[in-house]
């Protein structure tokens, strides 16, 4: 099988909102309206295509977005510095490929250059042991836990810290900035050329 893990073009959106709406109860769904606000200002928005076919997404932000979903507010709230995994949808069809490993590496090779902490949840109602399990096999550690909104589920709040981050400031960050090489670019967020809008809190899974 031919893999390739790249940022997410605009012609994939529709295949991206379907993969969200048929991925089950741990991914609320959304519309085209929202999907396009995800795309204008994630940081991170990369999606696996294996021979043509896009086989999942992972969304990210940094700690300077208008994101306004609660668990993304309670890192903002607690942490200065971090890249926020909102969402990881896998199709149906390419479970068991390792496709969340391979993105979970890749995400984390885009935040340790530059933010300290990789975070994210998992759901504690109900209680997702598969992901409980997936998270802690990677590193992470329960940092809190909240309530989404009045009556949401109960959420478990999980980071990672990132050991090359100290190298990575000490080296580049504190002087000239990281390399100008492909694979350290920002992506090109169509929120960079315009006026941002505000992410709405029911976005978030």
């Amino acid at each position: 099988m031919a893999l390739a893990i790249r940022d997410v073009e605009e012609r994939d959106l529709d295949a991206v909102l379907a993969l969200n709406n048929t991925a089950g109860a741990g991914i609320l769904a959304t519309d085209p309206a929202r999907l396009r606000v995800l795309f204008d200002q994630a940081h991170y928005f990369r999606v696996a295509e294996m021979n043509g076919v896009i086989a999942g997404f992972l969304i990210a932000f940094r700690a300077d977005a208008a994101y306004d979903s609660p668990n993304y507010r309670w890192f903002q709230a607690h942490y200065e510095s971090f890249v926020y995994i909102d969402r990881i949808v896998i199709g149906a069809a390419w479970q068991g490929h390792g496709l969340g490993r391979i993105f979970y590496c890749d995400v984390g090779s885009y935040a340790e250059v530059r933010v300290p902490i990789l975070t994210c949840e998992v759901f504690l109602e109900p209680r997702d042991d598969m992901a409980v399990l997936f998270h802690g096999t990677l590193g992470f550690q329960e940092v809190g836990q909240q309530t989404m909104g009045a009556t949401g589920p109960k959420v478990s709040l999980l980071a990672r810290e990132l050991p090359s981050f100290s190298f990575v400031r000490e080296h580049y960050l504190e002087g000239d900035g990281l390399p100008d090489t492909p694979w350290l670019h920002e992506r090109s967020r169509p929120c960079d050329m315009a006026a941002p809008q505000a992410l709405a809190a029911g976005d978030k899974h």
